[in-house]
């Protein structure tokens, strides 16, 4: 019997990567609008791409199986 294709997540294939290792990668929140007022280091730290924590990894990789 054939095997069955998974839809992949739409929002989470938006949101995240898959590194060649295999961890999970994404973007910090807070850098979109209203940049004036939000303190410097917030911005700078939100620069840098985070990685999902092992917990939650196995979770996202089956939102996104073919990446």
């Amino acid at each position: 019997m054939a095997k069955v294709k998974v839809k992949t997540h739409s929002g989470a294939k938006k949101r995240f990567k898959i590194t060649g290792n295999g961890k999970v990668k994404y973007q910090h929140t807070n850098k979109r609008h209203r940049l004036t007022q939000k303190d410097t280091k917030r911005k700078r730290i939100a620069r840098n791409a985070g990685v999902a924590d092992h917990a939650n990894a196995p979770t996202i990789k089956k939102l996104v199986p073919y990446m």
